[in-house]
């Protein structure tokens, strides 16, 4: 790829420009998202003086790192949750869930069954697996679905995000040279409160505001569903363990790195905890166990699981022009420059580490590579040599905070949960965008308290 510079007030005016531009044609003009995205894309890279080869090799590189595995995910995550829900299996556990919890205490439940997910399994899997049962309660209660939700994205992105094992905070620990052990520990004393503030108590008030219905492609599923009911449903705690079989598999993998004796299943196991394998097993699992039983012929399973995939190529389109905004914005140089600028303010640094990972998130829009360039900025600074591991720990999850805060149009997951919930850009910025925020500025309030303590 060609070497390319251009002067930071170039890449801002660049930036500012596309933006302004990519919300325009969304939010005014109405034009379809993909072409807005791209469009922007364009304009961002021709504004800057990308030069035209690199230009087209960021465009490749942003749908091929975007799509090498969330394309395979959101494919089977889109047949798993078909077949879940026409066997009967998201009605269960809806049900089981009003019956324990109550209907005002089920935001909870998914807030807790998130967070608990969210930490071994890739967000996008998470999301997709467990999606039906929110909407399956919301369909039950007659309720906005942002009620449920939210809740359970909230506890899924603070998963994601605050505790080890995902891959953002593993890479910002290694970086910082902080032991998991403190990172685990300090993620789930801040995650908790930021996910009651994002999930049900901030889910309660979307709700309210929102009225937003269960969306077409589920109830289409749900009419096919009760047509070919023959009464009979799955049990309970079966359902459960098909939808927990890629966490107990992915966890399983990260253990046999740790724990001596499994060593020797190691590579077995790394191969079976990789998240695209791991979903693809409890698929099948979903088929055998779910659907025959159901009463679904294998041709008919089949037929239920292509249909599911409809709605996949909209998603996959919008994720892959997120993807390809998000690396013009990177490799021309854009994050860095806003991560530099934020990084000298005279500030605590558990605070410019925030406000480092925000900067980059706002630029680039990928919580990971916001992360990762944050983590890189602030382990490159002389103040950090000596900090103790719990300072350490502490900026860790600053720097996961940010990562998390302000997703907006340049970030998959915005695209993603658009499509998912079939809301308008506007409405998506006013409930996802706003969720996202709430998680990153508690997570950063949390952090910032204990940096003074321990200071």
């Amino acid at each position: 790829m060609s070497e390319f510079t251009a002067s930071p007030e170039r890449l801002i005016i660049g930036a500012l420009l596309g933006f302004a531009v990519l919300l325009f044609l969304i939010i005014k003009v109405k034009i379809q998202p993909f072409i807005a995205i791209m469009s922007s894309a364009l304009i961002i890279a021709l504004a800057v003086g990308m030069p035209f080869d690199m230009i087209i090799n960021t465009l490749a590189e942003g749908v091929g790192n975007t799509l090498q595995t969330i394309a395979i995910l959101i494919g089977l995550g889109s047949m798993f949750g078909a077949i879940l829900q026409v066997s009967g299996g998201v009605e269960v556990i809806a049900d089981t869930l009003l019956r324990v919890f109550g209907e005002k205490r089920a935001p909870w439940a998914l807030g807790i069954t998130g967070l608990i997910v969210g930490m071994p399994v890739f967000f996008e899997s998470g999301l997709l697996i467990l999606i039906p049962v929110a909407f399956g309660i919301a369909r039950k209660t007659k309720k906005s679905v942002f009620c449920y939700s939210i809740p359970l994205l909230a506890g899924l992105a603070i998963g994601h995000a605050f505790v080890p094992p995902t891959p953002g905070p593993v890479l910002v620990a290694e970086m910082l040279n902080v032991e998991l052990s403190y990172v685990i520990i300090l993620g789930i004393i801040v995650g908790v409160p930021a996910m009651i503030i994002a999930g049900p108590v901030f889910g309660k008030i979307a709700g309210n505001k929102f009225n937003c219905p269960v969306p077409s492609s589920y109830l289409e599923n749900e009419k096919e569903a009760q047509e070919k009911s023959t009464g009979k449903k799955p049990k309970f705690w079966l359902i459960v363990c098909i939808i927990l079989l890629p966490l107990f598999l992915i966890i399983l993998n990260t253990l046999s790195s740790i724990i001596p004796f499994m060593k020797p299943a190691q590579s077995l196991l790394g191969f079976l905890g990789t998240p695209v394998i791991a979903l693809l097993l409890s698929t099948i699992c979903a088929m055998l166990f779910l659907g025959l039983p159901g009463g679904y012929s294998l041709t008919e399973i089949t037929t239920v699981m292509t249909n599911s995939l409809h709605s996949c190529g909209n998603i996959i389109l919008l994720i892959s022009g997120g993807g390809m905004l998000r690396f013009i914005l990177q490799n021309s140089g854009i994050g860095e420059v806003f991560g530099n600028f934020v990084g000298s303010l005279p500030l605590p640094m558990v605070l410019v580490a925030f406000l480092v990972a925000v900067a980059v998130r706002v630029s680039v829009g990928s919580a990971t590579v916001s992360m990762t360039m944050a983590a890189g900025i602030i382990a490159a600074m002389p103040q950090v040599a000596g900090l103790s591991q719990i300072q350490l720990a502490t900026l860790t999850i600053a720097i996961a905070a940010g990562g998390t805060a302000f997703s907006h149009v340049n970030d998959s997951g915005f695209w993603l949960s658009k499509s998912l919930f079939e809301i308008d850009e506007k409405t998506n910025l006013q409930t996802w965008t706003v969720m996202e925020t709430l998680v990153g500025l508690v997570g950063i309030i949390g952090a910032t308290i204990v940096w003074f303590v321990v200071s």
